[in-house]
């Protein structure tokens, strides 16, 4: 059953690229600018830029460039970046580790800390540990990442020497951008599974297993985590697809080599390959994590069935 399902989700996929395809072709080339002046800089002459018009194929019409696009996209070619020549699969290929690790790790963070933060205050709901826990995460919601990423540069990069700012390759280049993305995450999942844990724990079911003397700890990890995950699964998924696209403002702050970094140069030079296929690329990895999230349901709650 639940691969009959699989496939009816799987078969939408590609419409929806296309789509957005074509919503993402057409907005790019509404804006300002001229990706072959960009490249022939300044002092190029109008007849350099025209034929580098003629070159990059910027000179047919629009349905033609995006026919062109859109056919060799679905065999997996989306042509040369404009700015470096390279194919844009490899630029990349080279830059999409990097970001993975990145979001990994920040998810990582933002799942311990949140989870455990938005227990412990549903746990002890009214009390000063509730507010001690869920004043940080309103703040933490409403801080801008890139004003967190520069105040842990100044605590420890700058002034204890603990930590590096920049670089990749190292555990140590990690922490920083790592913690800098996934604590406006952690925050938005403390709430979260702080609201699900106090719908849960007023259930009649835990009461009963109160009464027949089970300990509290077992109560909230056995019987009510399992029930109230369903709803925290569903944010951490939709979180950890933000994330992924949602980067390039933390990449740039801690000069990350990644996707974010990439897609930043690519809309000042204009690069319309490189742009193109990062959104898509974007946006196929949300829909293939909402549909993991999905499957994710039936393992966490068994009575839960896909038609």
């Amino acid at each position: 059953m639940i691969g009959g399902y699989l496939l009816r989700r799987l078969a939408g996929v590609l419409p929806t690229l296309l789509l957005v395809s074509l919503v993402v072709f057409s907005f790019l080339h509404l804006l300002p600018g001229d990706p072959a002046r960009v490249i022939a800089g300044p002092e190029a002459s109008d007849t350099q830029v025209r034929m580098l018009r003629e070159e990059l194929g910027l000179d047919r019409p629009l349905h033609a460039q995006y026919l062109r696009f859109a056919g060799h996209a679905l065999i997996g070619d989306f042509g040369r970046s404009i700015r470096s020549g390279r194919p844009v699969i490899a630029e990349i290929a080279s830059r999409f580790m990097p970001t993975l690790w990145l979001t990994i790790t920040a998810m990582a963070w933002a799942v311990t800390i949140g989870l455990l933060a938005g227990v412990l205050a549903a746990t002890r709901r009214g009390r000063w540990s509730d507010y001690a826990v869920m004043i940080p995460a309103v703040s933490g919601i409403s801080f801008p990442g890139f004003a967190l990423g520069l105040i842990l540069i100044q605590i420890f990069a700058v002034e204890m020497h603990l930590l590096p700012v920049t670089g990749y390759g190292d555990w140590r280049n990690l922490v920083l951008p790592s913690f800098t993305l996934g604590a406006g995450v952690a925050a938005v999942l403390a709430r979260f599974t702080r609201s699900a844990f106090v719908e849960v724990l007023q259930d009649d079911y835990l009461r009963t297993a109160y009464a027949k003397g089970l300990s509290a700890p077992v109560v909230i990890w056995k019987h009510a985590f399992r029930n109230a995950l369903i709803p925290v699964i569903t944010m951490s998924g939709l979180q950890f697809g933000f994330l992924l696209g949602g980067s390039i403002v933390i990449e740039t702050v801690f000069a990350w080599p990644g996707l974010g970094r990439l897609l930043i140069d690519a809309v000042n030079t204009r690069d319309y390959p490189v742009i193109q296929a990062e959104i898509l690329l974007f946006s196929l990895q949300f829909m293939l994590i909402n549909l993991l999230v999905d499957v994710l349901y039936a393992v966490v709650n068994p009575t839960i069935r896909y038609r």
